[in-house]
């Protein structure tokens, strides 16, 4: 096997760090959303061996259709995260349209906040920036030759 089981701290202190860099909140809130129960039990329980965040101070909020059953994925993801039902806020339902929709996401979509976690989403992206420290000059003279297509551009209005 290429993995070795259990991770290292480091090893774990960046995956779960790198989740959170794509699926995590950049601003405000130390929280992340996802339709994936493994990334979402790995993260509650990063959050907690990490941080020292217990599930039961995390608050959560859903996103569903209209046609699920919001008691029941509240259950399951209660269940899997440890996140009291009363930490949970109100569910966002999607309106409903006439399109069919092919990818059903089965438990919705979560997303899971820790409360005061300004500091912690600060430390996250500096242990991402201290891990991309080979990429930086690449980057910025790419960036830097590729400044205009930051220049925003707004077509004309139509009146």
């Amino acid at each position: 096997m290429e993995i070795k089981s259990p991770l290292s701290r480091e090893t774990y202190q960046l995956l779960g760090a790198a989740l959170y860099w794509a699926e995590g909140s950049k601003t405000n809130d130390l929280a992340i959303t996802n339709s994936d129960p493994y990334l979402i039990a790995f993260m509650v329980k990063w959050f907690q061996k990490i941080f020292n965040v217990p599930p039961k101070t995390m608050k959560a909020h859903l996103n569903i259709h209209p046609q699920q059953n919001e008691k029941e994925i509240k259950n399951f993801w209660s269940d899997l995260t440890g996140i009291p039902l009363e930490r949970f806020g109100k569910s966002f339902i999607k309106p409903p349209n006439k399109y069919y929709k092919k990818n059903n996401l089965y438990y919705g979509t979560i997303k899971i906040r820790v409360s005061k976690g300004t500091d912690m989403r600060h430390r996250i992206f500096g242990w991402i920036k201290a891990s991309l420290q080979d990429m930086k000059p690449k980057v910025e003279l790419k960036q830097n030759k590729w400044m205009r297509l930051t220049e925003n551009q707004r077509p004309p209005a139509n009146l």
